[in-house]
């Protein structure tokens, strides 16, 4: 197990058989976007992109929350137009990286994941959530539409369900988010490491490369119209069919055996 951290230890990296542990590590301020925690975020998941060792990400937060959202103190101190542009850039950015990861990416989510830190769960492939978990765009509360976070959430869940979450800055619950998507699975609190585990496991048991297969089209296709999916999708396919796994998985199928991956980057 590789085990890293940040300069300033704002972002903790745990490197666990082909699995990547980022976990945001600013307990004391609900692990917030800060510019060196969005900055640090980037240097992990650039270099995740580049790696072929790396078959699934987990993105957590220390302490009781999973995270607030962008650090409102940090903002204020700096009134000037331009810098929130750049400050939205980067998070946009960072949330872009997600989706784009060749691998999945799957949100740990305990306590509060609130505006920037909801858009952070809704940008990754999965979310397991602690049955305590809360969901919400709050901004709008201190006068502030969450405008980049409605991009994730809008994805994820209805618009019209979405647009009152924005509105009304009111928080849902684990199991509300459940329902109407934001979440995949929710658990007892106290089995949320062991789900997230397992949900590891599995994916790994996996072949590498029909993952990455399946996470290179999944995500663009469904901006495309039906038939451009389609013809998207059917190449995608017909170039996993040519890889080695495909045909030692299918080999391995017929003759009743477990089949034995590649594992690039090893």
């Amino acid at each position: 197990m590789n085990h890293s951290q940040s300069s300033d230890n704002i972002l903790i990296r745990d490197d666990k058989g082909g699995a990547v542990y980022l976990t945001l590590n600013r307990p004391d301020k609900f692990n917030t976007l800060s510019e060196a925690m969005l900055a640090a975020l980037q240097q992990e998941l650039d270099a995740i992109a580049a790696d072929p060792a790396v078959r699934c990400v987990v993105i957590g937060g220390m302490g009781r929350g999973f995270c607030a959202g962008h650090d409102l103190k940090e903002m204020r101190a700096n009134p000037e137009h331009s810098y929130y542009q750049e400050l939205f850039r980067n998070c946009s950015r960072v949330m872009k990286s997600v989706v784009a990861l060749p691998v999945p990416v799957i949100a740990r989510v305990q306590g509060m994941a609130v505006a920037a830190g909801c858009q952070l769960a809704a940008s990754c492939d999965l979310v397991i959530a602690a049955q305590s978990a809360s969901f919400g765009v709050s901004g709008i509360n201190v006068g502030l539409f969450c405008s980049t976070p409605a991009v994730a959430l809008s994805r994820n869940v209805s618009p019209k369900r979405a647009f009152d979450m924005l509105v009304t800055g009111e928080f849902i619950d684990a199991n509300t988010a459940l329902e109407w998507g934001l979440v995949s699975t929710v658990v007892p609190d106290a089995d949320l490491d062991a789900a997230v585990a397992n949900k590891v496991e599995t994916i790994l048991s996996k072949s590498p490369a029909a993952v990455r297969f399946g996470k290179s089209m999944f995500h663009p296709q469904r901006q495309m119209a039906l038939a451009d999916a389609y013809d998207f999708a059917g190449n995608v396919m017909a170039d996993n069919m040519m890889s080695p796994d495909a045909s030692e998985g299918i080999d391995a199928f017929l003759a009743k055996r477990k089949p034995n991956w590649e594992q690039p980057g090893r």
